[in-house]
């Protein structure tokens, strides 16, 4: 009688709304969980110094780990290409083919790690004299260069007292708060630094000794990359069924592909305009034309805004010297940047981010505002992964709902029918009526 009366009372509880007790357990847990994670949030805000030291505690103990993955990363196209090339040369000539493949992805490491060290000495051996040359030129120049520009709008102008007046004026007071920070601030600051060069040596050693962890790292990841890959593989098959296994390789995929392309075709867009300035500038006879040139290269590394912030130094050096070819220099970047953003860029990057101007300017700025220069650099690949997870996430939803996910059929759309899932337009008719037109637009 008591198995047949708590039958019933399942019974009529599932009629009266199917309550029972792993529902009662599972809301209950359902509430732990969140109000644990409210607590956890609002521990997180309250103690934001706490978790900041600690994150920062940190990524300095991971700083050898972080440089070694972000040197593999751009040093792996380099190798990926080397290690082709060679695979050609050493299989036919060796046999085994694993000898080959292992010989030929050692000789690409250590040719990458060669292309990279190259790259680097050259830029310091051609940028350090050229800045060092430039401060003590502007500092010792800097009153004849002012009174050049003086005499050059004096005879532009052609005797204007009034406009030449308040022109001399302010160029006078910006060179005599130029020099005094070059003669005293920044000589003395550099003093200051060279004589406390003994208090930085334990950071230096330990930042050189990060690094060359970093590289060691490096290498061990570029050699033994595919078997890193397939052990993350196999924990994200291990952790999740096929279906949310398949999205999240897909997507990581997707992203190694946005930043790759991104990075690379940025990179090799940017040496390509550093040498073109360099080649132009020094056709036209400008001053300081290796500054000029690697000052216009590694500012157009950042998307957008990375010409306006690299014309604005460069120009000023130049116009300090020569305000005629000061001029001619502002036409040269306006010309140089229509070409990199018209031609030059779109041939390398193509669409390797899938993002509208709008997007691009709201990365820079928000992750720049964040992070600062990689900020500005990282991005826009950043905002065109987060952009293609969330399209990808709105389709999946809008498809499982039974409706379109092309952006143009919801650009007039003015309501979804109910019974239909129709999509509903309105449209103006010849005499001026509206008139209701129920379609349902292909993709």
């Amino acid at each position: 009688m008591d198995s047949e009366r708590r039958q019933t009372d399942n019974t009529s509880g599932d009629r009266n709304g199917g309550w029972n007790l792993k529902q009662y357990v599972v809301i209950a847990l359902v509430v732990f969980i969140t109000f644990c994670c409210c607590i956890l949030f609002f521990f997180m805000i309250y103690r934001y110094n706490g978790f900041a030291d600690f994150w920062k505690k940190l990524t300095t103990i991971l700083q050898p780990i972080i440089m070694g993955l972000v040197l593999a990363y751009l040093l792996n196209p380099v190798m990926k290409f080397l290690e082709r090339h060679l695979m050609k040369l050493l299989e036919p000539r060796m046999k085994s083919k694993t000898k080959a493949k292992k010989m030929s992805r050692g000789v690409a490491i250590a040719g990458a790690w060669v292309f990279l060290g190259g790259i680097v000495v050259l830029l310091i051996a051609a940028i350090v004299p050229s800045i060092i040359q430039s401060i003590q030129g502007i500092a010792t120049g800097l009153p004849s260069e002012v009174k050049n520009i003086m005499d050059w709008s004096d005879e532009f102008f052609k005797g204007d007292s009034e406009i030449v007046g308040v022109i001399n004026d302010v160029l006078q007071k910006a060179s005599d708060a130029v020099q005094k920070f070059l003669e005293n601030d920044l000589l003395a600051q550099v003093q200051v630094y060279l004589t406390s060069i003994a208090s930085g040596v334990i950071y230096t050693l330990k930042f050189l000794l990060n690094l060359v962890v970093g590289i060691i790292v490096s290498i061990y990841v570029l050699a033994s990359q595919e078997t890193f890959a397939g052990q993350a593989k196999k924990i994200i098959y291990a952790m999740f069924k096929p279906v949310r296994a398949n999205v999240i390789v897909e997507t990581v995929r997707k992203s190694n592909e946005i930043f790759g392309g991104f990075i690379s075709g940025k990179l090799l867009d940017s040496a390509i305009i550093g040498i073109l300035a360099y080649v132009v500038l020094t056709i036209m006879r400008m001053p300081d034309t290796i500054l000029l040139a690697v000052i216009i290269g590694v500012t157009n590394i950042i998307p957008f805004f990375g010409p306006f912030i690299g014309a604005i130094p460069s120009f000023l050096i130049v116009v300090l010297q020569n305000p005629l070819q000061g001029v001619y220099f502002l036409i040269f970047i306006f010309i140089l940047q229509q070409i990199d953003g018209n031609i030059i860029g779109p041939k390398i990057l193509g669409d390797s981010t899938g993002l509208s101007s709008f997007w691009v300017v709201f990365a820079i700025l928000v992750f720049g505002g964040l992070w600062g220069f990689p900020g500005m650099l990282l991005g826009v690949p950043l905002m065109a992964v987060i952009y293609y997870v969330a399209q990808k996430l709105v389709s999946y939803f809008l498809r499982k709902r039974g409706l379109v996910d092309d952006t143009g059929s919801y650009i007039h759309l003015m309501r979804i029918d109910k019974r239909t899932n129709e999509l509903v337009y309105e449209e103006k008719t010849e005499k001026g009526t509206e008139e209701k037109i129920e379609e349902s637009p292909e993709k």
